[in-house]
């Protein structure tokens, strides 16, 4: 049975946003950081995880260097949650669309 790349993307964005949450506990990590979208390779392999993160762009580039950092924490547990034979390897990527959304607002 093969596993579609859309339900795995949907299951990581689901446990990703969790373990986000409720389990990295890292205080660089001030800001709030939102799980938006997950996209995964057709072959599983690689997922490219993209964030909001509320806050100016010190506490932004900060928590994006923290998430890089933790990527591997986050690779192990979603081993634990997912029932996949390799989990994919994790990008944390910054989600620009919601300041493009207010920029065009303001405008």
């Amino acid at each position: 049975m093969r596993i579609r790349p859309e339900k795995v993307a949907h299951l990581m964005r689901r446990e990703v946003a969790d373990i986000l949450e409720n389990r990295l506990r890292d205080p660089r990590l001030g800001a709030t950081v939102t799980v938006t979208d997950v996209q995964v390779t057709q072959d599983l392999s690689f997922a490219r995880v993209y964030v909001t993160v509320l806050g100016d762009q010190a506490a932004r580039d900060r928590a994006m260097e923290t998430l890089r950092h933790a990527s591997g924490f986050v690779r192990r547990e979603l081993g634990g949650r997912l029932d996949l034979r390799e989990v994919p390897e994790i990008r944390f990527e910054y989600d620009g669309s919601l300041d493009r959304g207010r920029r065009v607002e303001d405008l």
